[in-house]
Formats: structure tokens, sequence, C-alpha cells
């Protein structure tokens, strides 16, 4: 960054973009529970379908025994699947605020940017300006010096006549 550019919205800037990485923060958060929560259910299913129907030579006691689990999972099941909806309900909140709070930090620094762009013209016009000067002195020097010489020849011509 140019020597002298200062962004008079900087703080705001380094806010917001500390509020983008809160809001990041909160939404990876958000998708590692909402994983867990799904490997949960698998699992939940896949012991529900291991566990489901009966077997040969399987006592009356290992059947209702049995079948009190897979009613507890079931159980899970379902109170797994609401928690799941609440996770993804959680999460796509998240994804919002997350995209929100980076169209506003992306705001204040395409702001930044132009001002930055403003701020190099300007710049750069000034330096062209000085430039346009100097070449004009230097120019204005040399004739001054060419006019000078031309009058010393001239001089020294009347002298040898």
């Amino acid at each position: 960054m140019p020597k002298g550019f200062k962004f008079g919205l900087e703080k705001l800037l380094e806010i917001r973009g500390k509020q983008e990485e809160e809001s990041k923060r909160k939404f990876t958060q958000s998708q590692r529970e909402t994983k867990k929560t799904e490997i949960r259910l698998n699992d939940l299913n896949d012991n529900y379908k291991k566990y489901n129907g009966i077997n040969k030579g399987e006592t009356l006691v290992y059947q209702k025994i049995k079948k009190n689990y897979l009613f507890a999972i079931n159980k899970g099941i379902d109170e797994t699947e609401k928690e799941l909806k609440l996770r993804e309900r959680e999460l796509d909140f998240r994804r919002e605020d997350l995209k929100k709070k980076q169209i506003e930090r992306k705001t204040v620094d395409i702001l930044k940017e132009n001002q930055l762009i403003s701020y190099n013209k300007e710049q750069n016009r000034i330096e062209q300006i000085n430039n346009d000067e100097f070449a004009l002195y230097a120019y204005m020097r040399n004739q001054a010096a060419s006019k000078k010489i031309i009058e010393m020849s001239k001089g020294r011509e009347v002298k040898n006549r």
C-alpha cells in the first residue's frame, strides 16, 4: 500500500473481517455437529437393520429384550432425525449469516480498493504535472543558453571582421 494513503473506514473493515471470521468459525462448528448427528443416525439405522427380525433359535426372552432394544433404537432414530433437522436449519442459518458477513466485508473492501485507485491516479497526475514543469524549466534553460551561445557567437563574428 502506498505511503500516505489512509483509508477512513479501516477500523470498520477490521471489525467486519473479525465478524466474518467468527461467522466462519460458527459455520464450521455447525457443519461438524451436523455431520456427527448424521453419523449417529446412520449408526442407529444400521443397528436397527442388524437386529430387526426374528432368527431361528432365539428364545422368547431374547426376542423380548431385542424388541425392547429395537423400540429404544427406533425412539433414538426419531429423536436423532428431529435433531438433524434442527442442525440442518441451524447450518442453513449459519451459511446465510456467513454470506451476509462476507458481502458486508467485501463491500468495504471494494470501497478501499476504489479509494486506493483514486489515490494512485491522483498521485500519478501530480507526478506528471511535476515532470511536465521540470521538462518546461529544462527547455526554458536550454533556450536561454542557446540564445546566449548565439549572441556570443555573433559577437565573435563582429569582432573577427
